[in-house]
């Protein structure tokens, strides 16, 4: 393991990919974006930026499962956390986003049972310990958890498990992709595409986005050498006219992605709309059960009622993860907002935007 660290973490093969970078790039402003958080803050841990010349900048796009969860999803997991006999579980970083009016750090303080979990048959095994409590599981994230959130409600329905429930929030990444570019005030021209989802889903998501765009499309590893490269493989394609997908990370990324991963997402979900924090509604950019699961979806199996939705004001987190902005143009920032007292997502988990520049902040 060590090797595939050390390995990508030489100074001079660094250092080499750095001054091509330099001396190639064209003299126009070239824009590209990373959409996974664990490459924000690589990029950030490692100086990236310092060695790129002027005319390349990176923007960080909504490749934070935390980041991009709705107000309303928090507001509803709220509601459910205070009805009788339930129980929430959760990934840690969920407690602390702020939904229209509170958090579930705030509401577990007023004595609410809302537990965290590693994984979601953590949940599962809290759903059979507890037979007269209705255990909901928070489902977030994209490609990458959801394998792992469809085993569980595999396994839930095979043992009788009838107290478990998901509130599903699975984003789908292209999707979301397209949708930047299809924005007037976003202008991209290259991604790096994450590596953790791509693993996944393999290469073959991201062709109709490279084809129909003309975009350079490269899947990228999370080291020093890893990010260069992909940068260098970016550049090399503007300037020769190209966009196609390639594969920087193919240590870990198959074009395939994870065949058996893939097949139980097939089985558990189906594709449907899915709002966006700060973005919106992205036609086909979610997951939900399908119709053998279906008794499985909280938001079936609870009455809701919710207050009004409402944002931060001055919160600036769409405009972040949409690219348009950073984080020291919001007026919260560093100020009213800071990891310990969150007043938008992207300050909240370690693999948000805000999170990160406010971490490696000079």
């Amino acid at each position: 393991m060590i090797k595939y660290i050390d390995d990508f973490r030489q100074e001079i093969p660094a250092q080499r990919t750095a001054r091509w970078i330099k001396d190639s790039a064209p003299a126009q402003q070239i824009q590209i974006m990373e959409v996974c958080g664990g490459h924000t803050n690589a990029i950030f841990r490692f100086g990236i930026r310092e060695l790129l010349p002027r005319s390349i900048t990176l923007i960080s796009g909504p490749g934070c499962p935390v980041c991009v969860t709705s107000n309303q999803y928090i507001d509803t997991a709220i509601e459910l956390a205070g009805q009788e006999d339930v129980i929430i579980a959760t990934f840690g970083d969920m407690i602390r986003v702020p939904g229209s009016y509170s958090s579930l750090l705030k509401e577990r303080t007023k004595g609410h049972d809302i537990r965290i979990c590693l994984s979601p048959m953590d949940a599962v095994n809290i759903a059979q310990e507890n037979p007269r409590k209705k255990v909901v599981f928070l489902g977030i994230g994209f490609e990458t958890t959801a394998p792992g959130i469809g085993v569980s409600v595999m396994q839930a329905h095979s043992a009788g498990c009838n107290n478990y429930s998901i509130l599903c929030a699975l984003k789908t990444m292209p999707e979301a992709l397209a949708a930047l570019m299809e924005s007037e005030d976003v202008h991209i021209h290259g991604f790096i595409c994450p590596g953790h989802v791509s693993a996944i889903t393999g290469l073959a998501i991201y062709e109709p986005l490279a084809e129909h765009y003309h975009i350079p499309c490269v899947v990228s590893g999370f080291e020093p050498t890893d990010i260069l490269t992909t940068i260098e493989m970016i550049v090399r394609q503007i300037v020769s006219g190209k966009g196609v997908v390639e594969n920087q990370y193919n240590r870990a990324v198959k074009y395939q992605g994870n065949v058996k991963a893939k097949e139980i997402m097939e089985q558990v979900f189906t594709p449907c709309d899915s709002t966006w924090r700060g973005i919106g509604v992205i036609p086909g950019s979610g997951l939900a059960l399908n119709d053998t699961y279906r008794e499985f979806d909280a938001l079936r199996q609870f009455s809701i009622d919710l207050p009004e939705e409402k944002e931060t004001p001055g919160c600036i987190c769409g405009d972040i993860m949409r690219g348009v902005k950073t984080p020291p143009d919001c007026r919260h920032f560093a100020k009213t907002c800071t990891p310990e007292n969150p007043k938008g997502s992207c300050m909240v988990s370690a693999e948000g935007t805000c999170a990160a520049y406010y971490r490696y902040r000079e």
